[in-house]
């Protein structure tokens, strides 16, 4: 709730504590306490943050995001110069709702601040935002695609404004301090998280709420509700994280990867167009996980906390898991905030691994001249750069992979300050909405990729094999080419189909 003057008063927590004790003695202390932990009075809100008790319900993807104090406690994204930051709550699975929060310019000389619905990765999601142009304009965006769906002027961005997003079905509606600015039609994922975003601008967040809409309405359980089982923060945040709601204690996997290792046989990979899985459960990740041998992960999903839970795209992150020289991970999901993703130290194996949201890199790979990677199965959503990094040498096959939302995704690395021969090869792959290419390599390394099997969904034409010069400096590399040479790019046209 904001103040309109800024000196100081009694916090929200404790305001609600006294009047409920005021009111109706203890019996009106039991109900007060239930306040102070579900912050909306309504029993139909599924969602509502005041920033009160932290920002505990929240995964971060790029830019500074803080708890501070502007008269009540206020979430800021303080990183003007960041290209899109955003923080995301709430349920996968939701679907018809309505999503409000209150939304202050700090810096919107140069980009925009709003409020996100059906958030299905990083960078795809409706949005209504107050930009440079004094507007507040209701824009579908997936990659670098931003469509319009309507716009009116805002006097005075800088100042508090209620920004709210109603999604049922198909239809889009937004919402300025209750005034109907712009609606139309969208042809996004059905489904989705709410965020907080910025884009070149800095800017604070207040009083989140999340209410359901019509028939369609969310089927999941309340992170709302759930906040009343336990009176402890860390509570609330464990059960807020769970983006889905199958999660059972009983199904979460123990912190040390030799007590899930295992010999039984290598599972049968996905298809490129099997279903993602649902998760069998959800485990906080506060540091690196080693893995040497194999360890089956069984659908659990693992996603960043603590020291791993910081902004999704910042570069020398630490990854969730570190694959030692021969290791095999396999039937694991990497939710959000996914970190640094997968470290593979030498030659190591993917199986079956998904990506929800790729933090920096989905994984990054690490052997010497004669390693060999795999990523067999599985697939990756939201990366804005790059899904796989080929930083060390050896050669790297990506076959039965699905792969949407994208930048690219195979970059063999252009400017490390230890540069090797790679290869990559690229079989039976689905890409949906790429934004930039298939994959990178640097010709004056003698890198080469070979390409099979690919199905391009949603673009009628893309640059399949990028060719660069790279460097040893550090310097941004050089693009030299796309397209099959017979040397280093090595596929046929016939192997890419387009629908």
């Amino acid at each position: 709730m904001r103040h309109a003057m800024p000196h100081a008063t009694p916090s929200r927590r404790r305001r609600r504590l006294v009047a409920g004790l005021g009111a109706a003695g203890a019996a009106g202390a039991v109900t007060a306490l239930v306040a102070v932990l579900v912050p909306s009075a309504s029993a139909s809100t599924l969602f509502s943050d005041d920033f009160e008790n932290g920002a505990g319900n929240w995964s971060k993807s790029g830019g500074t995001w803080s708890v501070v104090s502007d008269g009540s406690k206020v979430y800021r994204q303080a990183k003007a110069d960041s290209e899109l930051a955003r923080v995301f709550a709430g349920e996968t699975s939701w679907a018809d709702y309505s999503v409000e929060a209150k939304v202050k310019g700090l810096d919107l000389s140069k980009g925009l601040a709003g409020v996100a619905a059906r958030a299905s990765g990083s960078s795809t999601m409706y949005r209504l935002a107050l930009t440079s142009a004094g507007k507040a304009e209701l824009q579908s965006v997936k990659g670098s695609a931003v469509t319009v769906l309507g716009a009116a002027a805002v006097s005075d961005p800088a100042a508090w404004h209620t920004l709210k997003v109603d999604v049922s079905g198909s239809s889009v509606t937004g919402y300025v301090d209750g005034a109907k600015v712009a609606s139309g039609t969208g042809s996004l994922t059905g489904t989705g998280r709410i965020g907080l975003v910025t884009s070149f601008a800095s800017a604070e967040f207040d009083d989140v709420a999340v209410n359901p809409l019509g028939a369609g309405s969310p089927t999941t359980a309340s992170p709302t509700a759930t906040r009343t089982a336990s009176a402890t923060p860390t509570a609330t945040r464990t059960a807020t994280a769970t983006p889905t709601a199958t999660k059972t204690a009983t199904k979460t996997p123990t912190a040390s990867p030799t007590a899930t290792r295992t010999a039984t046989a290598t599972p049968t990979a996905t298809s490129p167009t099997a279903s993602w899985p649902t998760a069998t459960g959800s485990k906080p990740v506060t540091a690196t996980i080693p893995v040497s041998g194999t360890l089956d992960g069984g659908n659990v999903r693992y996603f960043g906390s603590g020291a791993l839970g910081g902004d999704g795209q910042d570069e020398g992150q630490d990854p969730l898991f570190k694959l030692a020289d021969g290791a095999v991970l396999k039937n694991v999901i990497l939710g959000a905030p996914a970190a640094d993703g997968i470290h593979c130290s030498g030659s190591c194996t993917l199986i079956n691994v998904w990506w929800e949201n790729v933090g920096e890199d989905a994984a990054t790979f690490k052997g010497g001249a004669s390693a060999t990677y795999t990523v067999d199965g599985g697939g990756a959503r939201g990366a804005d750069d790059k899904v796989f990094q080929h930083n060390g040498g050896g050669t790297l096959t990506i076959k039965n992979f699905q792969v949407e939302d994208f930048g690219k995704l195979y970059r063999s690395c252009g400017n490390c300050s230890t540069q090797h021969k790679r290869a990559v090869v690229v079989q039976n792959v689905v890409v949906t909405a790429p934004a930039g290419s298939l994959v990178g390599i640097n010709a004056n390394f003698g890198d080469t990729a070979r390409i099979s099997g690919v199905t391009v969904v949603g673009k009628k034409s893309l640059d399949i094999c990028v060719k660069f010069t790279g460097n040893s400096s550090g310097k941004e590399p050089t693009k030299i080419g796309t397209g099959p040479d017979g040397v280093n790019c090595i596929y046929n046209e016939s192997a890419i189909t387009f629908k």
